[in-house]
């Protein structure tokens, strides 16, 4: 009987220069789960949508949700001791997610996340609480762009609609994430305006949530959040609020892809308050922190490469954080490619390795955003991905890469 491993696939790719070169696979790293839950950090992975794949996918479309798939994703970051962040911009809020599937997936994903805790199906999370297994995002994307645009839906419309978002997600029983608002960055004359409307929101709010900073380089439209383009300034207000609401604020999650400002707001904060990064390029340096702070965390990569994400956490848990700061450097490489500019579609990376791995029949997303990233792009990032050991079958994997190269004329 032979001992030899498995020969892994090789394949023909376009290199980033835009020669088509031989690949062998390096194949799946170590990355188990863990059997108890994880303690050194707080984090939560944001999660894509799997839409119906013969659904009408294509830019202004109804999002239809492959709920089985879609909720199925969630109990795969679950198993691996991960909470998930639901309904943000990685599963397209805004984006080709409407306000209806959004309110649908919301009381789903809530409702899984409650079984889990009554059956403990995941033993990685025995005794969580449900805001630890899911957060969602609260904003205003139900108003009409129209309306905002012309000047017909101002500061109240503003106000009802975080409301009414805010409620829906209470209701469910997951922690809210109060998102930045596209219509509040449109119709605010100042940082008086952002003030007064999160105060607003802050105080009717039941549980402390998590406020959302978005940076202008994931969505344009929100250039000038907290009233001012200067960050310091905008830094300002956003601390000003946080601290007249301290108790209201579970956390903060900051995506500016700043690693130097988030160490100083990070500082700046109330004691025992959660600074959640949202950094997906500085990520690894940011939750290893340094001899003042670390940081939690809140992040889309952690949807591409929870396996590894895991792992480091469960190092640093077991004493080990050398060894953690080295699985998460080992997928910087991963990140910063599938985060590249135009940044928004970043998106497509993650639904692109979640049907590389399996968890979706198609590569496909709503609002046809699965066409956001050039083939050259997404060859590169299958090897940054099998590099990190994070194409967990590696047959299956070259397969649909090769298949989607052949449809591109590339193969």
């Amino acid at each position: 009987m032979s001992n030899s491993s498995p020969t892994l696939p090789t394949l023909r790719l376009p290199s980033p220069e835009g020669q088509l070169i031989s690949y062998t696979m390096s194949g799946p790293g170590d990355f188990p789960r863990p059997e108890k839950p994880l303690t050194s950090r707080k984090v939560y992975a944001a999660a894509h949508v799997v839409p119906v794949m013969t659904a009408e996918n294509v830019p202004g479309a109804p999002a239809q949700l492959d709920w089985e798939s879609t909720l199925a994703y969630r109990h795969e970051l679950w198993s691996y001791g991960l909470g998930v962040a639901d309904a943000m911009d990685t599963a397209q809020r805004g984006m080709g997610l409407d306000w209806s599937a959004t309110k649908e997936l919301i009381r789903r994903s809530a409702a899984e996340a409650a079984d889990v805790v009554r059956t403990q199906k995941h033993p990685a999370l025995a005794g969580r609480s449900v805001r630890d297994l899911i957060a969602c995002g609260a904003g205003t994307d139900q108003l009409d762009p129209a309306a905002v645009e012309a000047g017909q839906a101002g500061l109240d419309a503003v106000l009802a609609a975080y409301l009414e978002q805010l409620q829906v997600v209470e209701d469910s029983g997951a922690k809210v994430i109060l998102m930045a608002s596209r219509a509040l960055a449109k119709v605010a004359r100042g940082p008086e305006d952002y003030v007064a409307i999160y105060s607003q929101l802050l105080e009717q709010a039941k549980d402390p949530v998590i406020l959302h900073w978005l940076g202008p380089m994931f969505d344009p439209a929100l250039a000038g959040y907290w009233g001012s383009a200067e960050v310091p300034t905008a830094t300002s207000t956003f601390l000003k609020l946080i601290q007249d609401h301290a108790a209201k604020v579970d956390g903060v999650k900051v995506s500016l892809l700043d690693a130097e400002h988030e160490k100083q707001l990070r500082a700046a904060l109330p004691a025992d308050m959660r600074l959640y990064t949202g950094d997906d390029f500085n990520y690894p340096e940011l939750i290893d922190g340094d001899e003042q702070a670390y940081s939690d965390a809140l992040l889309g990569i952690f949807a591409a490469i929870y396996p590894a994400a895991s792992a480091a956490l469960q190092a640093y848990d077991a004493g080990q954080p050398q060894r953690g700061r080295e699985i998460l450097d080992s997928t910087r490489a991963l990140g910063k490619h599938i985060f590249a500019a135009p940044t928004l579609y970043y998106k497509t990376g993650i639904a692109f390795l979640s049907w590389l791995n399996g968890h979706q029949t198609g590569f496909q997303l709503v609002g046809g955003l699965h066409s956001g990233r050039s083939l050259t792009h997404l060859a590169h990032t299958f090897v940054l991905a099998d590099q990190a050991g994070l194409l967990r079958e590696p047959q299956l994997a070259a397969d649909r890469m090769t298949s989607l190269l052949k449809t591109g004329g590339l193969a």
